[in-house]
């Protein structure tokens, strides 16, 4: 089987190794510019022009299932290109809460919804699939996610999402607007990216599949990250949607928007979902990594 991953993120870059790695399918990585350093490290690489159709149909020729990891207008071209093809199969770059929840054409959306849309209405050509994973755990790593080299268009630093574990400060959406304990569900990209390349395997895609690392409180989580670093964290500035809404509409900047936006669709559960998640019940020999331990692991050499 052929794969093409759109994008070089850390994510891309770990579901194409998981793929070298564990399976005997081709896996092609989609560019916009010369990859030279994974050329050398043996990924098979294919420069593609996003604005050129023919670019983007020459580079999908032969390829049964597409990943994506761009968001925006390329990612609606990618799956124009696809049908094209006769792409068998597309995964957008969702990677997040359910899509169901989501907002269409909010900050955080990204054109993602119109993505979803798209794909519905080539669903007699071209399955898909969202792969639900909630909140990354490397969100909490030192760096944050762009140490990862992903989240380039949203508030992906360290500290930026509810807790900062080097100051050990956070703004915690703890409650629902019914002012019961919000709860979400976490997960590693490195059992992400397994779990993508078990579905690879799978005869047909249902139109969501879950994944699961972790799923706690926020208050839970703010326990936890006490505990992994020896300290509480403090101050805490307890959240709800009524005053995150509120601070959305005042908010200056699009970093500061899209910081506030992600606490509060974590306040309103879209990063919630049932566990055990689809994927995996569907492979329990995958063993996922409990996010105590990769809290510890990860912030061990740090005071």
């Amino acid at each position: 089987m052929r794969v093409a991953i759109a994008g070089t993120c850390g994510l891309a870059l770990l579901i194409a190794q998981e793929i070298q790695q564990s399976t005997s399918h081709q896996v092609i990585l989609l560019s916009r510019i010369n990859q030279t350093v994974l050329v050398s490290q043996g990924y098979q690489c294919q420069v593609v022009n996003y604005k050129d159709p023919l670019s983007l149909q020459h580079a999908l020729m032969g390829v049964d299932t597409v990943i994506s990891t761009v968001t925006g207008r390329p990612q609606l071209r990618l799956i124009e290109a696809a049908v094209r093809c006769r792409v068998r199969r597309f995964a957008p770059a969702e990677f997040e809460g359910r899509p169901g929840l989501q907002t269409p054409n909010s900050i955080l959306d990204r054109e993602k919804s119109a993505a979803r849309t798209k794909l519905q209405g080539y669903s007699a050509y071209i399955q898909s699939t969202a792969f639900v994973c909630g909140i990354f755990y490397e969100r909490f790593a030192v760096g944050g996610l762009r140490a990862h080299q992903m989240g380039a268009k949203i508030a992906s630093g360290e500290g930026d999402y509810v807790a900062d574990l080097r100051n050990m400060t956070a703004v915690a959406p703890i409650y629902d607007a019914a002012n019961n304990y919000s709860s979400l569900c976490l997960t590693s990209i490195y059992d992400v990216a397994k779990f993508v390349v078990k579905s690879l395997d799978m005869a047909s895609w249902p139109s969501e599949m879950s994944i699961c690392g972790e799923r706690l409180t926020v208050h839970g989580l703010i326990t936890l990250i006490g505990t992994c670093r020896g300290r509480p964290l403090n101050p805490v500035d307890w959240q709800n949607p009524a005053g995150l809404q509120y601070q959305l509409s005042i908010a200056g900047n699009a970093t500061q928007q899209q910081r506030i936006a992600t606490h509060l669709a974590t306040a309103e559960g879209r990063y919630d979902f049932a566990s055990p998640a689809y994927l995996n019940s569907m492979y329990p020999d995958v063993v996922v990594t409990g996010l105590q331990h990769w809290l510890s692991h990860t912030w061990a050499a740090v005071p």
